[in-house]
C-alpha cells in the first residue's frame, strides 16, 4: 500500500511540473520561416527574440479562456497534491480521499477545457511561419490531461489502510 500512495504521490508532482512547464513555456505551436524556427505559447511569439502574441479581436477571448483554464489546472493540482499530504496523515484507517479525487478531477476538467479550445482555435495558425505543427508543451498538456485523470480516479477508489 506504500508503494502505491509513493507511486500516486510521484505522479502527482511530476502532473504538477508538466503543468507549469507547458503553461510557462512557449512551444504550443512551431513552424519555421525564412529566419529560422517560430514557435507560440499561450504568451509570447518567439522568432529569435520574444513579442507579445498578436492575437485577431476575435480569438482574444479564446486565448484568455485557455491561459485562464491552464491557470486553473495548476492551482486545482496544487491544491490536491496538499488535500493527499493533509488527508494521509489525518484520514482514520479505511477513509477514502474523496476530497483529493473531486479536486483533481476538476483539475482535469480545467486542463480539458483549455486544450480543446486551443485545438479547436490555434491550430496551424503561426504567423509568419510555414509548416506548423503541435509543440512539445501542446503534447504536455495533453500528457497531463490523462495524468490528471488517472490520478483522480484512483484518489477515489484509494482507501487509506
Amino acid at each position: 500500500m506504500l508503494v502505491l500512495l509513493a507511486g500516486i504521490f510521484v505522479v502527482h508532482i511530476a502532473t504538477v511540473i508538466m503543468l507549469f512547464v507547458s503553461t510557462i513555456a512557449n512551444v504550443w505551436m512551431v513552424g519555421s520561416s525564412s529566419i529560422g524556427t517560430v514557435s507560440t505559447g499561450l504568451w509570447l511569439l518567439c522568432n529569435k527574440t520574444c513579442i507579445q502574441l498578436p492575437v485577431s479581436s476575435q480569438d482574444e477571448a479564446s486565448l484568455k479562456a485557455v491561459q485562464a483554464f491552464m491557470i486553473l489546472s495548476i492551482i486545482f493540482s496544487v491544491v490536491a497534491l496538499i488535500l493527499f499530504i493533509i488527508q494521509l496523515f489525518t484520514l482514520e484507517k479505511g477513509k477514502r480521499f474523496y476530497m483529493t479525487g473531486a479536486v483533481m478531477l476538476v483539475c482535469w476538467m480545467c486542463i480539458l477545457i483549455a486544450v480543446s479550445i486551443y485545438t479547436a482555435r490555434f491550430t496551424g495558425a503561426i504567423v509568419y511561419s510555414t509548416n506548423p505543427h503541435h509543440g512539445y508543451c501542446f503534447i504536455l498538456a495533453w500528457i497531463c490531461f490523462c495524468f490528471s485523470f488517472i490520478i483522480g480516479i484512483l484518489y477515489l477508489v484509494l482507501r487509506k489502510k
